[in-house]
This record gives structure tokens, C-alpha cells and sequence, in this order.
């Protein structure tokens, strides 16, 4: 299995987390790939993905909520395109980036522009894009509309819309959808909607350590319950966790060029 989705670089494992690797290589998880926040936690990325450079791979983005009434967003963007052309390690996409309005509308526009600059520099690059969607479906889909024939490629993190966006997000790219935790809740809806879309389309992740899934919800979450994801998927579709693991790890290898 690939996590296509693991903060485990994160403080939340600063107690644990080589007992949390080998957890998650002893439940089959052959890679883990690990999307940036911004400058603050990127160094701890970097240190992670050299220190296991055949099982974590890291990107360079700036995340959505990282905009908010930040007065150094532009030097973030900067950095970047600076870590696309050097970086200190190979980088597999750019991410995590998007746009957010859970918390505030007020950013929107700033938000816009530096998720623009970002699509534009993974065209330029070519990398993944890794893309962060939280209440912002319709304006996600004004945005990368504008793409449509440009080669963009990448995935939806943590799909939570419906079959018929996915389709509309289709038309503009290349583009797969991350499903983690949420599927695993009773009453999310996301059972269904996994249920109607290819398995082809889908990613597994986890968002660690947020978005546990069941029998763990409530606790942190870590990669090597990537499992339960792919267990899900295999029971929605009436299939073995073993076909979704093998699909599934193939689209990612596809889109992130591993």
C-alpha cells in the first residue's frame, strides 16, 4: 500500500515515530508520501524523507490556511519555486495546495492567486499537484477549469464532494481522489459516493494524525491504519483489499511518476 497522504513528520510523533514506521511497514505500507505545510514544519520533512529515502517522499507547496493573514505569503510562494529547482531531497509533487474557507472567506482571493501560482509552477516543473479542498468545491472547479489541456495532473486530498464534481474536476486534468478516514464513518455519505465512483480513480491515505478511520476514530491517526481505508474500499466495492491495494498503488505510482 502507498499512503499518499502522512504529516507523520509531525509533532505528534516526535514521542513515537519509529515505532509508528515500523508499525506501518509491518501492515504492508511500502511508502509514504509526505505533503509540506509551509517553512515552519518543512525541515522536519526533509529530515524524515532523507533519512528514509526509499519509503517517504516529500513535496514543496503552501497549504491554503499557511495564506491566512500571513504578510510573508509571497516569500512563502517563493521558497517553493526555489525548492523546485534545488531541493535537498527528490520531490514528488507539489503540495499540499488549495484553497480553504472553512475557517474565513476574508482570504479567498490571496488564497486564489498563490493556489494559481502553484498549479502553474507543477505544470512548469512537471510534478503532481496535491490539492487541499475544504468548503470550496465550486470555486476549486472555476479554478483548475482554467487548465483544461495544459497536462495538470494529481489528486483531490481528501475527497468530500460528490460523484459529479469528481467528473467535473476530470474534464480539467489528469486527476485521482484521496480517500482516508471519513469513508469509514457511519454517517459521513462518503461510503456512498466511494461506492459509485472506479477504483481506478482513488488513492488511499491518511492525513496522520488527523482523520482517523474506524476501529480508531478519536485517537491519533498513523499510516499503518491505512489498512482499515483500503479494507473499506474493498467492502464497498465487493472486492479483496488486495485487488484495491494493487489498483490503488499502481494509480499512485502513475500519477506521482514513482
Amino acid at each position: 500500500m502507498i499512503d499518499t497522504h502522512s504529516h507523520i513528520y509531525a509533532e505528534e510523533f516526535d514521542e513515537d515515530r519509529s515505532e509508528a514506521l515500523q508499525r506501518a511497514w509491518d501492515a504492508g505500507v511500502e511508502l509514504m508520501l509526505l505533503p509540506d505545510i509551509d517553512s515552519e514544519s518543512r525541515d522536519r520533512m526533509f529530515r524524515l524523507a532523507a533519512e528514509h529515502p526509499t519509503r517517504c517522499r516529500a513535496m514543496a507547496g503552501l497549504h491554503p490556511t499557511s495564506v491566512n493573514d500571513n504578510p510573508r505569503w509571497q516569500e512563502e510562494l517563493d521558497m517553493v519555486e526555489q525548492l523546485l529547482r534545488d531541493a535537498p531531497v527528490p520531490l514528488c509533487g507539489v503540495g499540499e495546495i488549495g484553497l480553504d474557507l472553512y475557517w474565513s472567506k476574508d482570504f479567498y482571493s490571496v488564497q486564489r492567486e498563490v493556489l494559481h501560482a502553484q498549479l502553474e509552477l507543477a505544470i512548469k516543473y512537471d510534478k503532481a499537484v496535491v490539492i487541499h479542498t475544504r468548503d470550496a468545491y465550486p470555486e476549486m472547479l472555476d479554478a483548475v477549469s482554467t487548465y483544461r489541456g495544459r497536462g495538470l495532473r494529481g489528486v483531490f486530498h481528501a475527497y468530500a464532494s460528490d460523484v459529479e464534481m469528481a467528473r467535473k474536476l476530470m474534464r480539467n486534468g489528469e486527476f485521482a481522489f484521496g480517500i482516508g478516514g471519513v469513508v469509514t464513518f457511519k454517517n459521513s455519505g462518503m461510503d456512498r459516493v466511494v461506492a459509485d465512483m472506479p477504483v481506478e480513480l482513488l488513492l488511499l491515505e491518511t492525513d496522520s494524525p488527523y482523520l482517523t478511520p474506524v476501529p480508531y476514530r478519536g485517537k491519533r491517526n498513523e499510516p499503518a491504519y491505512v489498512k482499515y481505508v483500503c479494507e473499506k474500499i474493498a467492502q464497498l466495492h465487493n472486492t479483496t483489499p488486495e485487488k484495491i491495494d494493487a489498483i490503488t498503488t499502481a494509480t499512485a505510482k502513475v500519477i506521482f511518476c514513482i
